[in-house]
């Protein structure tokens, strides 16, 4: 690789090399390299390429007054001002509430170049907001995206320490619900949860899926991050199904689709939804649907057009005739009126969405906390809306680690960070907003993708790739603004490869980490209790990983060495998970805790989360039962069933939601969990 290649990666933030889970430092590809800078819209094919580029983005930042956007944190924001030596520079920030302040520009000049001099002017004194700032010099004007965000988060009032459940909800269906779970289910699970002292449920993400069969089942590859899934519907509590006369009403209680005792097909159950709605739409309340349209604006309207053009076009709007595949093309706002109808129906499901989930755990000291998904599919309804804003033709994925040993490719592509910026972090506002709605909290999925993404270009395998690297800061204060104003926790998915200096921003913004059994291990021994941290989460394992009684009975060597998805022999794999057993049940024996739980191991996992200091912790209805099966297998689409099983003990027999919350191993760990939380570590 070439230093001038080396430098003009380094200008856009790629990564030339990188430090791997062993700490083993790792030489990144040219191709790699060039291939990332292509898909933000640079050149480096050839020398000359890169030195033309280089020196395009090193006199980029003098051809403007200010830059793209500007998110200051607290008072210690300040804007950088580039002007001719010597002239005068107005700058104003007109505020949300409409008022306008006059900044002073004056100060020290930092640099000069060319006849410019570059000045920093501090921002203090803002409110907290979405702020437009203004600068003027001679003929030229200026206007970006000014978010004032706090310093720092503050825990929910009368947090100290608490409990819950993380519940992936497709999968805890009721005799009531539609073959799979459902928001009545979610509600259902609160309140029990809330009677039994839990102060929080955390839940798989909830975002829009396109309505189009077939549907995918991954909640971590959604249509639509902004929106809801109207999948998990319930039928029988949608206004117009109350209101209906007693034959509709049969009509629609007659599309109920019969369960699948193993799994959890999505497309039966959105067919029978989706026809159930059909039904209901001629009685919808025409006045709350204005206002809801008006409320939502712009996003619930792109998301509407979008499902009426994919119902007859088909999913994929890269599929689509090449006039609708813009979302401001004329053709786009003929075929909205021509569908005018069909956008309305949409936008009418997102607002039932929207009544089922307002108040959810409102009682609870925390609340719901919903996740929120690391990107969008390629294909679907915000990638078509955004797709200014994003690398369409790269993938987020993962470097091989210990668990994941060929990499990941999750196949979803990555916001670009120089887009990103131009849109004053517009779109990410949107998206952490929407997803903050009736939330009491908001997990980040991998939240190290605020800071650096693993990009895999086009092609290539999942290993193949680079690290691309964001404002970790700015995405922080867009965070941090966001959920201030919904007064919600946040915590961050901050597991595998974590450079230290995310972790430190992360605690100095009030993000919550991420304390999972499995990882908490220093030297190949587990970590006690006392030594987890206490600004985080804790839990067993997550949706990626071993349950509690799969990772005893070895389930995960063999799954993945039946699918091939081993690097090593299958022995040294075997001996090497055998290796971590022994060294879980010395730490859960030096500390008594596997004595106090009368010798019963997965009881003593749990009581490590209750003796720990983490803020909140969370146990998996899995986990209390038995089940071997982990939620989803990295790497594996359709060769394992990922996001289609019904909660299930230990012999593989599936417990519907009244049985499961009842049930003696449910009952168990909220005793101890309960018992735990309540005295301080």
């Amino acid at each position: 690789m070439t230093p001038a290649l080396e430098q003009l990666a380094h200008a856009h933030g790629v990564a030339t090399t990188y430090v791997d889970w062993s700490d083993a430092p790792v030489g990144v590809a040219p191709s790699a390299v060039a291939a990332a800078l292509a898909a933000m819209g640079v050149d480096a094919t050839t020398d000359a390429a890169v030195e033309a580029a280089l020196s395009d983005v090193q006199d980029a930042p003098w051809r403007r007054l200010l830059p793209p956007s500007v998110v200051a944190r607290g008072d210690r924001g300040a804007v950088r001002v580039h002007a001719a030596d010597g002239a005068a520079v107005h700058l104003e920030v007109l505020l949300e509430d409409g008022s306008a302040r006059r900044l002073v520009v004056d100060g020290d000049v930092l640099e000069r170049r060319g006849g410019k001099v570059r000045r920093e002017v501090p921002l203090r004194g803002l409110p907290l907001g979405w702020h437009r700032l203004q600068a003027s010099c001679g003929d030229q004007f200026e206007e970006v995206v000014l978010c004032v965000a706090p310093e720092r988060l503050e825990l929910p009032p009368g947090l100290d320490r608490t409990w819950g459940w993380m519940v992936q909800l497709y999968s805890v269906r009721s005799e009531r619900s539609w073959a799979m779970g459902d928001y009545a289910d979610l509600r259902t699970i609160i309140e029990r949860s809330s009677a039994d002292g839990a102060g929080v449920v955390l839940l798989n993400p909830l975002h829009a899926e396109t309505p189009v069969l077939p549907v995918n089942p991954s909640p971590y590859s959604p249509s639509s991050r902004r929106f809801r899934a109207v999948a998990y519907l319930h039928v029988e509590d949608v206004a117009e199904y109350t209101a209906a006369p007693a034959e509709m009403r049969a009509a629609v209680d007659a599309l109920r689709p019969e369960a699948d005792p193993q799994r959890v097909p999505r497309d039966p159950v959105v067919r029978a939804k989706l026809a159930a709605l059909e039904l209901l739409w001629p009685l919808h309340r025409a006045d709350d649907l204005a206002r809801w349209r008006i409320e939502q604006g712009r996003p619930l309207e792109e998301l509407a057009v979008f499902f009426a053009l994919a119902e007859r076009h088909g999913p994929d709007w890269r599929t689509w005739p090449q006039e609708l595949r813009r979302p401001e093309a004329p053709a786009v706002a003929a075929a909205a009126a021509d569908l005018a109808d069909r956008v309305a129906f949409w936008c009418w499901t997102q607002l039932l969405v929207d009544e089922q989930l307002a108040g959810l755990g409102a009682g609870m000291v925390v609340g719901v906390v919903h996740d929120l998904a690391v990107g969008v599919d390629a294909g679907g309804a915000d990638a078509w809306a955004l797709q200014d804003v994003l690398a369409l033709d790269t993938k987020v994925g993962a470097p091989p680690d210990s668990f994941n040993q060929q990499g990941q490719d999750w196949g979803l592509p990555p916001w670009r960070p120089d887009r990103l910026a131009e849109a004053g972090y517009l779109p990410l506002r949107d998206v952490v907003r929407g997803v903050l709605r009736h939330a009491g909290g908001l997990r980040i999925d991998h939240v190290m993708g605020l800071f650096r993404l693993w990009w895999v270009p086009a092609g290539a395998g999942a290993a193949d790739g680079t690290y691309v690297s964001y404002d970790g800061e700015a995405m922080l204060g867009v965070l941090a603004l966001e959920a201030h104003r919904a007064g919600a926790l946040v915590v961050g998915e901050d597991l595998g490869t974590v450079e230290p200096a995310v972790r430190q921003a992360l605690d100095a913004t009030g993000v919550l980490g991420s304390a999972v059994l499995w990882f908490e291990t220093e030297d190949g021994a587990f970590l006690p209790p006392d030594r987890w941290r206490g600004t985080a989460l804790g839990s067993l394992t997550t949706h990626d990983l071993p349950t509690a009684a799969g990772f005893l009975a070895e389930e995960q060597v063999r799954v993945r060495h039946e699918l091939g998805q081993l690097a090593v022999p299958v022995e040294q794999e075997r001996a090497g998970v055998q290796r971590e057993k022994a060294a879980l049940l010395d730490m859960l024996t030096s500390t008594g805790l596997l004595d106090q739980c009368g010798g019963d191991i997965v009881l003593a996992m749990h009581a490590v989360l209750a003796a720990a200091p983490s803020k909140v912790v969370l146990a998996a209805f899995g986990d209390a039962v038995g089940d071997l099966r982990q939620p989803n297998l990295p790497g594996t689409i359709d060769d394992y069933p990922n996001w289609r099983m019904p909660v299930a003990d230990g012999s593989g027999r599936p417990l519907g939601l009244e049985e499961l919350l009842g049930c003696e191993g449910v009952r168990r760990l909220t005793a101890l969990l309960a018992e735990g939380t309540a005295r301080r570590p």
